[in-house]
């Protein structure tokens, strides 16, 4: 006993020794997917090792970077604009750094050191372990540059420091990287081809995070459900593998199953789904353990069977309904979600109606819908025109949102008069006096908080709902808690 107390005093004194050592603040801002907020949870992790803490307050910084989403141009252009911020903090603080990461990093290249003056790295989602390298190359005047896509990078090794953390949620990223290619979507050409991460390293995360007090994890990956562990490599390569690798190759539901045995208090959420790619297996993987909570996220993009294929969507209206049927045979009461693209080229009204009776047969939870945005290098920029007009989007778009408040109100009222375990996770945005959390199916839940605290798993009867929240009083600790 003596000696393990000895060995954590060692340690205890090691970690203040590092502490004292970091004296360069790092500020660091994260858009887009919430790849990208996991990412700069590693970034922060790798630049702790040469000597960075961060900061919250961008005018005391030393280095700044912005982790950079391409996927609308909405998103690009709020990215320039923060770099505007920025460059007016720089003229005050001359020897700060600034450096540009993630997909608009990887999109841009050296256009960006070109275009933006003030950037002085440029850094792609493949790239954060040559960050030191990179900054050294800062340091001695020079521009740097490295946005290499790689075929093995998982950053499995790497123990992420939780950014703005409430010590309860936390990301868990299992794959890098998309096969898809979808007409529309820049994510294949900004973070490369599909790998997974060894199962091994993913279930030590989990078994940090749970020793550490966290209460639930969200597996995250482009495509969780393409997630295959074979020994490491492009999944593309798999079929070359050797029939020991294949015979003990670990499949999404394989994964889900083993972090659900490894901590079986600890809520269990994954995102992103395709529909394409979603195999029964894993939602009967779901049905069987409590910990994995019943909400799916499930992009389906448009409803329209003609735009689906316009899109590269290896999936058809019918098929889609026929999974979402099959969800719900396995797991009645299980929340999904959308993403919808408006307005995509050669759009009819027909094809609108599409998207509209197919949302009238699903009933989505919530959804994330969004008009058309062009994304240059994509095939859909190359070879068609976005012939749709604005009005026509915004009014096709404000239809779809219209009909989704609709069935979101539908859905949460579905749940009034009964009780709901829900994971506190933070003060409610309108009251101080009320605890914020979600319930199985994501679904935001707001009650009194009593002297209940953040990381409870409480039980919550509903009185009452919004389109987007539940309403209720607690009645109780949960079995979980």
């Amino acid at each position: 006993m003596e000696k393990i107390i000895d060995e954590n005093k060692q340690g205890e004194s090691l970690i203040l020794e590092q502490k004292k050592e970091n004296t360069k603040k790092l500020f660091i801002e994260s858009y887009g997917c919430a790849m990208n907020f996991s990412d700069s949870e590693i970034v922060a992790s790798i630049l702790a090792n040469e000597g960075y803490n961060t900061t919250q307050h961008l005018e005391d910084a030393d280095l700044v970077l912005v982790n950079t989403c391409s996927i609308r141009d909405k998103a690009e252009q709020t990215v320039r604009k923060r770099l505007e911020k920025y460059n007016a903090v720089k003229k005050i603080n001359p020897s700060m750094k600034v450096g540009v990461l993630g997909c608009m990093a990887e999109r841009l290249k050296n256009k960006f050191l070109e275009e933006e003056k003030i950037v002085d790295l440029v850094v792609g989602p493949d790239a954060y372990k040559d960050l030191p390298n990179l900054l050294s190359e800062v340091d001695e005047g020079r521009d740097a540059i490295n946005v290499i896509l790689s075929k093995e990078e998982t950053y499995g090794d790497i123990s992420p420091i939780r950014l703005n953390s409430n010590g309860v949620t936390a990301f868990v990223s299992i794959t890098r990287g998309c096969d898809n290619m979808c007409t529309f979507c820049v994510v294949p050409f900004t973070r490369g081809r599909e790998r997974s991460r060894d199962p091994q390293s993913i279930l030590e995360e989990v078994n940090d995070l749970w020793n550490k007090g966290f209460k639930e994890i969200t597996l995250l990956g482009q495509n969780v459900d393409s997630y295959l562990w074979y020994g490491g490599g492009l999944k593309k390569d798999y079929d070359k593998a050797s029939d020991f690798q294949k015979a003990t190759a670990v499949s999404f539901s394989n994964l889900l199953e083993m972090c659900a045995k490894a901590q079986p208090k600890m809520r269990i959420r994954f995102s992103t789904s395709n529909p394409q790619d979603m195999t029964m297996d894993v939602v009967e993987t779901m049905a069987k353990y409590d910990n994995i909570c019943n909400y799916i996220h499930l992009p389906v993009q448009s409803g329209s069977n003609r735009i689906l294929k316009e899109m590269n969507r290896q999936h058809t209206r019918e098929e889609y309904f026929e999974l979402i049927d099959n969800i719900r045979k396995i797991i009645p009461d299980c929340g999904i979600s959308q993403d919808m693209i408006v307005g995509f080229p050669t759009e009819t009204e027909e094809d609108h109606q599409d998207t509209l009776s197919l949302m009238e047969h699903v009933k989505y939870d919530f959804g994330y819908m969004f008009a058309y945005s062009e994304r240059p290098g994509t095939l859909a920029e190359r070879k068609m025109k976005d012939d749709v007009p604005e009005e026509t989007k915004k009014r096709r778009l404000a239809k779809i949102v219209e009909l989704q408040l609709k069935h979101s109100h539908y859905r949460t009222k579905q749940f009034i008069g009964k009780t709901v375990e829900v994971l506190i996770e933070k003060s409610s945005k309108k009251s101080d006096a009320h605890w914020s959390g979600r319930n199985e199916q994501s679904t935001v839940v707001v009650f009194p908080k009593e002297h209940y605290k953040i990381g409870d798993f409480v039980n919550v009867k509903i009185y009452d709902c919004t389109s987007a929240t539940l309403l209720g009083d607690a009645v109780g600790y949960s079995k979980n808690n």
